[in-house]
């Protein structure tokens, strides 16, 4: 199975780690094409014996599957590069915010077999959450094929692609959500005279733990926090005062903001 990224940023990056760390294919089996050959020279230093050119239609007619890894204001002039030398059997996958099924598939100018994802940045440490967006002329196996690729550095969810702009809104932007309360935690960590290098180690910590307790256990959020609340005890107090100053409403309206931009930028 030969797999294909044309861009080699951080997202690529972290992609091509997962893969070989989980053994879904060998280095022998990446082939990765950058305009820059600094950034090929890093990953393949970073990645021994995986396949690197500054030629984007050198290694196409190999590919199972293509990731298609730069940012979204180059899809344009990349995929009028190698739309005629994309074999029909390659299953392309997007990973680019505000680039729809509809307008990669106009820029490709024919049907191809071509998959929407959203991945989020903490793929980079293999905890990714990944939206999946199939075309309907994927088989069951090629896209179950795509889940395992993408599951390796993360979780997935199958989505109707008219649910992206919420997912991207909950998912592809919460972790600038999730650093600010934790920096926050921090603050008021050290307001209480904790030093701040232990403070941010503790508070990412606790997000951390009380992420997989939902996970791990299957428990909903609330009954978790309830398990917390001893009745007259502190931590209902910070609670109450967290509602007093609108802390659901305030993230709940941040997404709707966040869904609607992404919605706005998909159009453009």
């Amino acid at each position: 199975m030969n797999i294909g990224f044309i861009g080699s940023g951080n997202m690529a990056t972290a992609i091509v780690g997962g893969l070989l760390n989980t053994g879904k294919v060998t280095a022998g089996e990446v082939f990765v094409s950058d305009a820059s050959k600094e950034a090929l020279d890093r990953m393949a230093g970073r990645f021994s014996g995986i396949h690197t050119s500054t030629d984007n239609l050198e290694h196409l007619d190999k590919l199972d599957y293509l990731f298609l890894s730069v940012k979204p204001h180059i899809y344009e002039p990349v995929i009028r590069q190698i739309r005629d030398k994309v074999a029909p059997g390659t299953v392309v996958i997007t990973i680019a915010a505000g680039k729809s099924r509809e307008q990669v598939t106009a820029l490709f100018g024919r049907e191809i077999k071509l998959v929407r994802t959203m991945p989020n940045t903490p793929a980079l440490v293999g905890e990714g959450m990944t939206a999946v967006c199939p075309s309907d002329n994927l088989s069951q196996d090629e896209v179950d094929a795509v889940l395992s690729l993408l599951g390796s550095y993360g979780k997935t969810e199958v989505l109707e692609e008219r649910l992206i702009d919420g997912y991207t809104a909950m998912c592809g932007s919460s972790p600038a959500y999730v650093y600010m309360f934790i920096e926050a935690l921090a603050d008021g960590g050290v307001r209480e005279g904790l030093p701040r290098d232990k403070a941010y180690k503790m508070a990412a910590q606790a997000v951390l733990g009380s992420a997989k307790m939902v996970l791990e256990t299957g428990t909903h959020p609330g009954q978790l926090k309830d398990q917390v609340c001893s009745p007259g005890g502190s931590t209902i107090e910070a609670v109450g005062v967290l509602e007093e100053k609108g802390f659901r409403s305030a993230v709940m309206e941040a997404l709707r903001v966040c869904a609607w931009k992404s919605g706005k930028l998909s159009e453009s």
